[in-house]
């Protein structure tokens, strides 16, 4: 199913022409949004995605799940993380699972410059770990207009999907995205070459490796476990005081059902977790057409609108 989703082909009948929007999240960086307005904003809840690694705006899920949600009567955000979707010259820095910070500025600015009073956040992947993170850094109190998160296959566990993606099994995903990322990295280095050198790029086999030798250098870690360990989300759960929704398939390839802490979930209320047996990695493709095809989609808009006061 992981592999099925990203080559799906797929029509977005209710989703508007989007309009870009640029969060400034700390001095010297941007972040770029796409936008989907509903007429009256302020008279309609706010739905932010964020993607997950070397995805972007324009992924199949996020397109998709905003898709339902503006049909739903969201506005929907769809957010780019750093140097994602095009956007390298809008930050000098690189990316990585701890910048929660991106989302909790983005979520400021729609409360304190637009007065949207219900906003949502839903993360996939890597995003759902930033999400997450950003839901447990804000504890309690958390923004009254914050009324809900979801992490989708969320990588809350960095250290333990970093092992899981370098499996065996998993060889073609690593490929995948070593590929991307160093790819990315020459990118950046043409942007600022003083900033980036390349030395030993070329050796760089797994998402660990990448780690280890970049984000870690350049983005203020020890190494990559001290990444991973300063990174995820998984001891911040506990502290999340909004309505939260965590979706993990049971045979999900690259994020391992069992480095989710039960008793961590099961001791906070806020937090629900449904776990099918099979989705694959932020996949959920319903084999039958009985109901919604891309079941995690439609689960996130069924979830926002629960909680919402205006949907």
């Amino acid at each position: 199913m992981t592999v099925a989703a990203a080559f799906w082909r797929r029509r977005f009948a209710h989703l508007r022409s989007s309009s870009p929007r640029l969060f400034e999240t700390e001095p010297g960086t941007k972040v770029r949004a796409d936008c989907h307005w509903q007429e009256a904003p302020r008279e309609h809840p706010t739905l932010l995605l964020l993607h997950g690694l070397e995805g972007s705006s324009d992924s199949g899920y996020m397109l998709g799940t905003a898709d339902k949600a503006f049909h739903a009567g969201f506005n929907v955000l769809r957010v780019n993380q750093r140097n994602c979707g095009g956007t390298e010259d809008l930050t000098p820095t690189l990316y990585n699972s701890g910048l929660s910070c991106d989302m909790r500025a983005v979520i400021r600015e729609l409360i304190e410059r637009d007065n949207l009073p219900e906003i949502f956040a839903a993360g996939f992947s890597m995003g759902g770990n930033l999400v997450l993170k950003m839901a447990g850094e804000w504890g309690d109190p958390s923004p009254p207009e914050l009324r809900g998160v979801a992490g989708i296959c969320p990588s809350c566990n960095l250290g333990a999907c970093a092992d899981a993606i370098g499996d065996l099994r998993n060889r073609i995903y690593e490929r995948h995205f070593v590929k991307r990322l160093k790819r990315r990295m020459i990118d950046k280095a043409k942007l600022f070459p003083e900033k980036y050198p390349l030395n030993g790029l070329a050796k760089i086999r797994s998402v660990r490796e990448f780690d280890d030798a970049i984000t870690a250098k350049f983005c203020g870690f020890r190494d990559a476990d001290d990444y991973y360990a300063r990174s995820s989300a998984l001891g911040l759960l506990a502290n999340i005081r909004v309505p939260t929704l965590i979706l993990a398939a049971q045979d999900d390839p690259m994020i391992p059902f069992c480095s989710f802490d039960a008793e961590k979930l099961a001791a906070n209320p806020r937090i629900t977790v449904e776990a099918p047996r099979y989705g694959g990695h932020c996949a959920f493709i319903a084999t039958k057409r009985i109901g919604e095809r891309f079941w995690a989609e439609a689960r996130i808009v069924e979830f926002c609108r629960v909680h919402s006061g205006m949907a």
